[in-house]
């Protein structure tokens, strides 16, 4: 087995993104926002059209997310070589979500999907937050700044953020699968024909 599948499980990688990319992809996603927040009250879209992204996440209800937006999903493809070299591992790209995290939210502690076997929580600006993991019954506090990300095995490690105290937080979740996993080659870019497209067009 790969060392990092069995010993580290995490690793912390430090200016993974620019400042200018960073703020640039941030200001991106802040309008996006904007847009589905307007498209949705004056009822131009129903609440359950999630191409502009939606509010409704059980994990996160009232804040921002968005499954497969083609920015994020560029970030998923590229920073795969730099994922690949830190945990020595062959990745099949899933597909990326990202989030809006505003006063008061929380994160509920969790495990994720197989989709998630291999994933980043990468810090595109606003606020730091906090991510905590148990790793052998140990919690774990990362700190992230703009650009950093946090490599770890979502699918073993329990994760979670507490309230959030400050104005908002921008997240991109990249989710990859271990290619020498059996099930990986027919869950590659989460079960769809290829990558930017709906998790509604999933097989």
């Amino acid at each position: 087995m790969n060392n990092f599948l069995k010993n580290e499980k995490y690793k912390i990688i430090r200016n993974v993104v620019s400042t200018e990319l960073a703020d640039f992809i941030s200001e991106y996603f802040l309008l996006r926002e904007q847009v589905a927040r307007t498209l949705i009250s004056n009822k131009f879209i129903p609440t359950f059209d999630e191409t502009w992204g939606m509010f409704n996440d059980p994990q996160a209800i009232d804040y921002y997310s968005h499954y497969s937006d083609s920015a994020m999903e560029i970030l998923l493809k590229r920073i795969k070589p730099l994922m690949e070299k830190e945990t020595g591992l062959n990745l099949y790209e899933n597909y990326s979500y990202a989030r809006i995290y505003r006063t008061g939210a929380i994160l509920e502690k969790h495990t994720d999907r197989f989709s998630c076997e291999i994933s980043t929580t990468l810090n595109l600006g606003g606020n730091e937050w906090p991510i905590y993991l148990k790793k052998d019954n140990k919690e774990i506090k990362v700190d992230l700044k703009k650009g950093d990300m946090l490599i770890y095995l979502g699918i073993e490690l329990e994760h979670w953020r507490n309230k959030f105290d400050k104005e908002y937080c921008i997240q991109a979740f990249l989710h990859y699968n271990d290619k020498n996993n059996k099930d990986a080659e027919n869950n590659k870019y989460d079960g769809r024909q290829h990558l930017g497209l709906p998790g509604y067009l999933k097989k």
